[in-house]
């Protein structure tokens, strides 16, 4: 493997000791906040002192942790790497108990307090937004021993989760089928992918039958695990002082609980597009009905065209050139000085992430192998890359950091800046035809299909803070229900589909994946502003990119012109999923 097509981690730390004497510091930063437990609020110095530790040590266990998990994810069989791994998990989870005095000690401010404070001690501005949350959030958060307590509830409502993971991947003996090429093959999530797109549909028809069948038979057991984690989700959000489950996830983000219903209510009565795009598959595949496992086989022949890494970079340069020279003189440092990790390595993590540490340049993961999904992929981690590098360089690192409601957008918006550069540069119908297949695809299982899972929790979470049991007979009907209004009368719903539900475990992150429909949604309207050159598009677009978390979400996406509170962008991405299937339909 060329090394330049490796990380150089020595950008961080020189090498594992250095990487074992800053966790030496960190732990010692820790101690020195721990030891003004009890002081942290007495005056504007010792906040302004506690702030600022907190601040450095989170800055350095966050780069000790990137670290870890780099050097880990490079090789996996590499005792070294587990070990410093396993370490830095450890330390941390001693650290967190450590200092769970925190925030409870804050509790001790008012708005008078802090307002005296920041008068006498002008550095503490710095903070006004934390504080700000801090004190909008306060008649949820408890003293120290209530919070230790909830914490633990915490930790064991965890547990669900759990015991899903420990039954779903470690415990099920998934059956073997045998694939058209006459080898066998597990039926498992881990061939989810590569099957449902396999042009023979008895193999993937005997797959989807295997692989759901297996969680049919252990239903029982699922619905418990996830019964037990919707009520912890409303256990613990009656326990502080929300009015649901849903309003406590949103209102850490400060998100109006309209935003969810908008999503919920604008997709469901604009499905019709969903609906033709299901019989197209239908008529152009020559099925005579369509089922579940028709849905991911490609529409269109891909050109089976190769990608050089070289190849992909000029690509990816030229697509996103719109946003500015600068901009692209970021990208050109990110593939020529190694932060990128290229190419699949045996014991390499597989997939493909981005990840950053303040003070450092982020970093991509990618196992590339020249698809033309490959270069979405190189896209898509580079747009959290560019973020990540912005909101670094003019936030402080207490704002640094942006939440999952906006997390998705530069990544989403590099793919449509791609989607455009190709298709306007396609030669073929044939090249216009796969791309416009790949973004219906895309939207599809982003918007619609996020959209209807988030639909489903909905209904889950409503069911147990009424007093109703989660019964699987009950969850399936429901779940049936939603693929009814969702995808029309030509989709056929096999009753080994309503067990679709069990399978997904983002239901155990509660409220969670609402947020892939409206960030594809927030990036449709972006970089349509953008394509079409609207007055200040890029100039929004890039102040919104240095902004990390210093505002609510909801005030960060304004910014960059839009407004998620309003159902217009969600309008404008479902017109577009039509526009998209209109222009495939005429060329097909």
């Amino acid at each position: 493997m060329d090394k330049n097509m490796t990380w150089d981690l020595t950008n961080m730390y020189t090498d594992t000791a250095h990487w074992r004497s800053e966790l030496t510091e960190a732990q010692k930063m820790a101690q020195s906040i721990a030891e003004m437990q009890g002081t942290i609020t007495a005056n504007a110095e010792n906040l302004f002192k506690a702030l600022s530790l907190n601040d450095a040590f989170g800055e350095k266990i966050t780069a000790l942790f990137v670290y870890a998990k780099m050097y880990f994810d490079q090789n996996m069989a590499n005792g070294e790497a587990k070990d410093i791994y396993e370490t830095a998990d450890s330390v941390y989870t001693g650290i967190a108990e450590q200092l769970a005095f925190f925030e409870p000690e804050l509790l001790n401010l008012t708005e008078s307090t802090w307002q005296k404070f920041s008068a006498e001690k002008p550095e503490l501005k710095l903070y006004d937004f934390l504080i700000k949350n801090f004190l909008e959030r306060k008649e949820h958060i408890f003293d120290t021993q209530i919070e230790e307590i909830l914490a633990k509830m915490g930790s064991m409502a965890n547990s669900f989760e759990k015991i899903y993971d420990d039954l779903t991947v470690n415990d099920v003996a998934y059956h073997e089928i045998t694939a058209p090429d006459g080898k066998t093959i597990t039926a498992d999530n881990n061939q989810y992918a590569v099957v449902l797109g396999n042009p023979d549909r008895n193999f993937r028809r005997e797959y989807f039958n295997s692989l759901l069948g297996i969680y049919k038979q252990h239903v029982n057991t699922i619905s418990s695990a996830y019964y037990g984690s919707v009520k912890s989700d409303c256990y613990l959000a009656k326990s502080r002082r929300y009015s649901s489950a849903r309003n406590m996830a949103l209102s850490g983000l400060h998100i109006p609980e309209e935003v969810y219903d908008n999503l919920i209510l604008t997709v469901r009565n604009n499905v019709k597009p969903l609906q033709e795009y299901v019989t197209l598959r239908k008529n152009i595949l020559g099925l005579d009905d369509i089922h579940f496992y028709d849905l991911f086989v490609p529409l269109v022949k891909d050109s089976d065209r190769q990608y050089t890494y070289e190849e992909a970079q000029e690509i990816v340069l030229a697509a996103t050139s719109v946003l500015g020279s600068d901009y692209t003189d970021v990208l050109k440092e990110a593939f020529n000085n190694r932060w990128i990790d290229v190419y699949p390595a045996k014991n390499k993590a597989t997939g493909a992430y981005a990840i950053h540490a303040y003070g450092y340049h982020p970093y991509s993961l990618l196992n590339f192998t020249g698809t033309l999904n490959d270069v979405f992929t190189i896209a898509h981690e580079l747009g959290h890359v560019m973020h990540s590098y912005y909101s670094n360089k003019y936030q402080p690192y207490v704002y640094s950091d942006y939440c999952i409601f906006t997390a998705e957008v530069a990544s989403t918006v590099n793919e449509q800046l791609l989607f455009n550069y190709l298709y306007t540069n396609s030669q073929s119908d044939s090249e216009k035809a796969l791309l416009l297949s790949n973004q219906l695809d895309n939207i599809r299982s982003t918007l619609y299909r996020q959209t209807l899972f988030a639909d489903f929790e909905n209904i889950t979470h409503k069911a147990v803070e009424a007093g109703l049991p989660l019964l699987p007979e009950k969850m399936c009907e429901d779940y049936k229900g939603l693929y009814q209004i969702y995808h029309g009368d030509d989709f056929v719903i096999d009753d080994l589909l309503t067990y679709e539900w069990a399978r997904i475990p983002h239901f155990y992150r509660a409220f969670y994946v609402y947020q892939y429909a409206t960030g594809i949604s927030a990036a449709t309207s972006i970089a349509k502003g953008i394509i079409d050159n609207e007055p200040d598009a890029v100039k929004n677009y890039r102040t919104f990119l240095t902004k990390g978390g210093s505002d609510y979400p909801i005030e960060l996406l304004k910014i960059a012109g839009v407004d998620m509170a309003n159902p217009k962008p969600i309008k404008d991405a479902l017109a577009y999923f039509n526009e998209t299937l209109q222009k495939l339909k005429a060329i097909l």
